[in-house]
């Protein structure tokens, strides 16, 4: 099977292209990693194979809607005060 039969074929099916259904899951697991194992940004930029933080954070923004750093910032303990 082609590539471009393979990514019709999954568009068709999943409802979305192929890259775009990898970077959301990954997006979605690292949302899960900052709010259950309180993870840096930059270990999930590592984790997930982004050469910078900064284009880890673009992605997340991009995918999820908010910046990890704000994510991360809504989950601490103080309401968002003093969090990073």
């Amino acid at each position: 099977m082609s590539r471009s039969v393979f990514a019709a074929r999954f568009t068709r099916l999943v409802g979305e292209p192929p890259m775009q259904h990898v970077a959301r899951v990954q997006m979605q697991a690292a949302s899960t990693a900052l709010k259950e194992q309180r993870a840096s940004v930059g270990e999930l930029a590592e984790r997930f194979g982004y050469q910078s933080q900064a284009a880890f954070s673009r992605a997340f923004k991009r995918i999820i809607g908010v910046p990890p750093v704000a994510m991360k910032r809504s989950l601490s303990p103080l309401g968002g005060e003093g969090a990073s």
